[in-house]
């Protein structure tokens, strides 16, 4: 790197490497959530995919006690498609593929029904900081919950997963190890 003596041209070329790793590391998650799609659908599956546009981590405290877990925003073209692949099963069976980079947490949630031979398959990502309050409540429930919704707040489908650990690194010491991984990456920012 060119030596300008201007910390702001060096701040600017991390935050575009680091978006650069962000965006490669997204494309990466949805390519692998088609050809997992394309397997299945090989071996005879019905197989429904989709990329949430937004994914939040919420806790009872931001909402509602009642309603907490992963709220996965798709857009309102594939509701449908969701609708018609949620209402044929009952889905007892998932499984989390997940990846950091910079930060983030990308996943896959696999949910599947093999009486009917349905899968629902959810890319989705997420600040890993954002997620502590929600890890601490699944830890102490030893549960986790996926919401599929619209932008305008309509829920299309609910699921409960009985092994939070599948869906986050670190699990039983997250709090300690991304707040002070958070912390350090905020320093290095300064």
């Amino acid at each position: 790197m060119v030596e300008t003596g201007d910390e702001e041209v060096d701040y600017a070329e991390r935050i575009a490497a680091n978006a650069d790793v962000l965006k490669n590391a997204w494309e990466e998650t949805i390519e692998d959530m088609k050809a997992m799609a394309a397997d299945m659908e090989e071996d005879g599956w019905d197989a429904f995919y989709v990329a949430a546009g937004d994914t939040a981590p919420e806790h009872p405290e931001a909402g509602d006690p009642d309603r907490w877990g992963l709220v996965h925003v798709i857009p309102d073209n594939y509701v449908d498609g969701f609708e018609e692949a949620f209402e044929t099963g009952e889905f007892p069976e998932y499984d989390v593929f997940r990846q950091e980079a910079s930060g983030e947490l990308f996943g896959v949630t696999l949910l599947t029904d093999p009486d009917s031979r349905t899968a629902i398959l959810i890319a989705w990502n997420l600040r890993l900081h954002d997620a502590t309050p929600l890890v601490n409540k699944a830890r102490s429930e030893e549960a986790m919950y996926s919401h599929v919704q619209t932008l305008d707040g309509t829920v299309h489908g609910s699921f409960e997963h009985d092994a939070p650990e599948k869906f986050f690194p670190r699990f039983e010491e997250y709090e300690a190890y991304f707040s002070a991984d958070y912390d350090a990456l905020a320093d290095d920012d300064a």
